[in-house]
């Protein structure tokens, strides 16, 4: 065995590839940016071993349930590296997280993320958690802790992956979901920004495929294809929390349900969220497909199918509601800036529909609930 020598000096944590140094200072850095997302409700500074959240408020709820969601971004991240751009990303992240919980009624109040990277770049690190603390302040929701890790031979230098869990609430009285769905409730579809953070696989196999390269100027867009690609994801939180305090009041529940439009497209994530033996119709001609999946479509000759059922097709959020409050609550969306629109309705599932191949979905995800119609061709 040979002895440690300056020359020999043996093995070390940073001769490993490990920089504890380099994560401190991207602590530093992103510092100011987790803490103005935090309220009186958060407890203690950054850094603990434990993010603190003062539940008292939860003594005011006759049966409070908490509410909690995982998510990633997938892909999406191989686009933000090659670009060498990395604040967008974090609220991707938020909004595949938070919407998710929203989607029961309940109110996102807290949230940590995990960041695991072949090296750790303080700036660029940073950059990603200001992203996280950007698209909290938009949701209304504490950044309350996170973890960076740094795996060298697992990851490369400049590769990266994130990750976050959020913890919500709700009254079990309010609590939405497909037992308040009912025969004759209205389906509004609000605006995606986007692709959103799903389907990357499908999109970057497109665009190789192609051979077009990330700054390639797309006159669709009027930007760059990489620019268009990292639109980060809208975050429907707010919106959606509007609407349920603006009409499920006073022991009325006019707002029913939400569906968050992610993985699986918008069929399988509707059919999700309405109970076995209803129909939700959605008519393809209510709104126009945005520039971005008519490229995607056209440049790989995507079928329409798999556009469908990969693709967001640009709607990332849909509201169900009651008829009676269908037209205050589309214009209490399109007031606050919510690009939305009636798309359908919901009723009985018909022999007609259970003929209609690809254009009907019934359960999905695991979940054994109801079904949906695609029906006629996209606008323009």
């Amino acid at each position: 065995m040979t002895s440690a020598t300056p020359e020999n000096s043996g093995i070390t944590y940073a001769s490993a590839g490990v920089d504890v140094e380099a994560g401190d200072r991207a602590v530093e850095l992103m510092k100011g940016a987790i803490k103005a997302t935090h309220n009186s409700n958060v407890l203690g500074g950054v850094g603990g071993f434990a993010g603190l959240y003062d539940a008292s408020k939860f003594l005011s709820y006759k049966k409070p349930l908490l509410a909690t969601s995982t998510d990633g971004v997938g892909t999406k991240v191989a686009i933000a590296q090659a670009m060498d751009i990395h604040h967008t990303i974090g609220q991707d992240l938020v909004g595949m997280v938070v919407d998710d919980i929203v989607v029961v009624g309940a109110e996102p109040l807290f949230m940590t993320d995990y960041i695991a990277c072949g090296k750790v770049v303080p700036e660029r690190i940073a950059d990603i958690v200001r992203g996280i603390a950007e698209g909290c302040t938009i949701a209304g929701t504490a950044l309350v802790g996170g973890e960076t890790a740094e795996h060298p031979g697992l990851l490369g230098e400049h590769e990266y992956d994130v990750a976050g869990a959020a913890t919500g609430i709700v009254e079990a009285d309010g609590l939405l979901g497909p037992e308040r769905v009912k025969d004759g409730d209205v389906v509004i579809g609000m605006a995606a920004s986007g692709i959103h953070s799903n389907g990357y696989s499908l999109v970057r196999s497109v665009v190789a495929h192609a051979g077009w390269a990330l700054d390639r100027h797309v006159p669709e867009f009027g930007r760059t294809l990489g620019e268009e690609l990292l639109e980060p994801t809208r975050i429907y939180t707010m919106d959606c929390l509007d609407l349920i305090r603006a009409f499920n009041v006073d022991g009325a529940i006019n707002i029913h349900g939400f569906s968050h439009v992610t993985g699986g497209g918008l069929a399988a994530n509707l059919a999700r969220v309405l109970p076995q033996g209803l129909m939700a119709t959605v008519e393809r001609n209510s709104w126009e497909l945005p520039a971005v999946f008519k490229v995607m479509a056209e440049l790989g000759s995507v079928p329409q199918p798999d556009l469908e059922r990969t693709l967001n097709l640009g709607v990332g959020m849909v509201a169900i509601v009651d008829a009676s409050v269908a037209d205050a609550a589309l214009a209490r969306l399109n007031a606050r800036g919510m690009t939305s629109w009636v798309m359908g309705k919901v009723g009985t599932i018909t022999d007609e529909a259970t003929t209609a191949g690809l254009d009907y979905v019934q359960g999905a995800k695991g979940v054994d609930g109801g079904a949906v119609l695609m029906r006629g061709n996209f606008a323009g």
